[in-house]
């Protein structure tokens, strides 16, 4: 059995980067696909995700944070724009539409208690970086997932809000998208593919299964699509939890401990 600490802990984003980790660079386009390997690892996707976690528990800049936590793990695989900031000190925003907005903000939809304020946290999140529109829509299309999700809505109530909220076009398939879809690390072309997968799917680790197969960037869809199930089945299964947890530095796990879900 699962602990009440660990049943309480919000891993779901988490656990999905680390699952596709070994897949970014080795797409595997099927679903019966190895979970965990001795190279499975976070990632950028993690460090961020913990950061917003930091932020939000201690109202922290989110800034700052995200430039203390990304020099603190340099080489957790960031992309080039992000890495370039990490070396800046003005801390600017680059105008970026990349999906490291929306990797990064699902916590916000656990600490929020509107939709407004949960639109207002994720544009605050992911406009310290992330600043063109694109970049913070995707955030905000993520983290009102998560909200709807775990306050109980249907996928049919989440998929015609975000259709009308965000105009992204969720009617394809994971079938349909397999087959033909490439590397893109923008909002536009990966957070869309991130909630089909959890659309489609029949549990956690189904949707986990359905994000790596599309391929591309594969540890950022898992965990877009990972935060997003999560708070639709209320949970993650334990050897997914206990093989996450040997992964990642008791840092993190401290503040998993201090962010619950209820």
């Amino acid at each position: 059995m699962i602990s009440y600490e660990k049943e309480n802990y919000i891993i779901g984003a988490i656990a999905g980067d680390v699952i596709g980790s070994v897949y970014e660079r080795h797409n595997v386009k099927r679903t019966d696909f190895t979970l965990f390997s001795k190279h499975s690892r976070f990632t950028d996707d993690s460090v961020l995700t913990f950061a917003t976690m930091d932020c939000l528990l201690n109202k922290k800049d989110y800034a700052e944070t995200y430039h203390k936590y990304g020099n603190e793990y340099p080489n957790a695989g960031y992309g080039r724009a992000f890495k370039g900031w990490l070396h800046s000190a003005d801390l600017k925003p680059f105008n970026s539409w990349g999906n490291g907005s929306a990797m990064r903000v699902s916590p916000v939809g656990w600490a929020c208690n509107t939709l407004e304020e949960v639109l207002d946290q994720a544009k605050a999140s992911a406009a310290v970086t992330h600043d063109h529109p694109e970049g913070i829509k995707g955030a905000q299309a993520v983290v009102s997932s998560v909200f709807m999700a775990r306050n109980n809505k249907s996928k049919d109530e989440i998929k015609t809000y975000l259709t009308e909220a965000f105009g992204y076009d969720l009617n394809r398939t994971i079938d349909e998208l397999r087959p033909v879809y490439k590397f893109d690390v923008s909002c536009q072309g990966s957070v869309p593919e991130a909630i089909i997968a959890f659309l489609e799917s029949t549990d956690y680790e189904n949707a986990i299964r359905l994000a790596i197969s599309i391929g591309g960037d594969s540890d950022t869809i898992a965990c877009i699509a990972g935060g997003i199930a999560e708070a639709y089945y209320k949970s993650v299964p334990e050897h997914i939890v206990n093989n996450v947890l040997e992964r990642v530095p008791p840092n993190f796990i401290m503040l998993l401990e201090s962010f619950p879900k209820s």
